[in-house]
């Protein structure tokens, strides 16, 4: 594990985010960066390889999506997307290219802390390759593709078992109903949401330990779903 603090980088034109954001990430353990214009931060992106980033979409030389996708082109760390902007479109198209997370303004600073260990933690499995996970006496083997509670198999279909790896390979992130679709069932499904619910509620019957109040799959409305282990 490194030594060093996690160096988080904040791509922001407004200084008062920088004035209460910085001290808190730095009480908070990590290492802030600060970055005023697109520009700016994809250099630091480059320049200094943070170990997350929190990115603006109001930016004034370049539009946030568009400047997600330019540091989605080299960098692989987190990315939360920090935005006034509340339509939902926004936040799926910012998800589906490429954003870990999306925190609305104004914010909680404990909110977005929270979002960013999440976010860390996701990259950390990746890196190891986690094989399994474990929440409770249900267990879910990415390697050998079989699911349990305690230590008792559960029978889900082809199509379950891969809605279920993708969430759990989300870790924690929203995974949105394109993701889902695309990755299930391929491009030609991009649509079908009313199909992936479906497909959800069976997974739920399943696995939840109570269906009617979901505390694994949880729905990020009119988004996706969020795997909360």
């Amino acid at each position: 594990m490194s030594a060093h603090k996690p160096r988080v980088l904040v791509i922001d034109d407004e200084p008062r985010i920088h004035r209460f954001l910085g001290p808190a990430l730095g009480a908070a353990g990590y290492e802030p960066i600060r970055a005023d214009t697109a520009a700016e931060g994809l250099r630091e992106i480059a320049r200094k390889a943070p170990d997350a980033v929190v990115l603006d979409l109001g930016l004034p030389d370049l539009d946030g999506k568009e400047a997600l996708v330019k540091a989605r082109a080299f960098y692989e760390g987190p990315i939360i997307i920090l935005s006034a902007r509340d339509k939902e479109t926004e936040k799926i198209d910012a998800l589906d290219l490429g954003a870990d997370d999306y925190v609305e303004k104004p914010f909680g600073v404990g909110e977005l802390l929270a979002r960013l260990r999440v976010a860390l933690r996701h990259r950390l499995r990746d890196e190891g390759a986690m094989a399994a996970t474990t929440v409770g006496d249900l267990t879910v083997d990415l390697v050998k593709r079989l699911v349990t509670r305690a230590g008792e198999p559960i029978r889900l279909s082809p199509r379950e078992y891969d809605v279920l790896a993708q969430l759990v390979k989300g870790g924690g992130k929203v995974v949105t109903h394109r993701q889902l679709l695309t990755a299930v069932w391929g491009p030609a499904h991009e649509q079908d949401v009313q199909y992936l619910r479906v497909f959800v509620a069976q997974l739920r019957q399943k696995i939840e330990p109570d269906p009617s109040e979901p505390s694994l799959i949880l729905t990020e409305p009119s988004i996706g779903y969020r795997w909360m282990a």
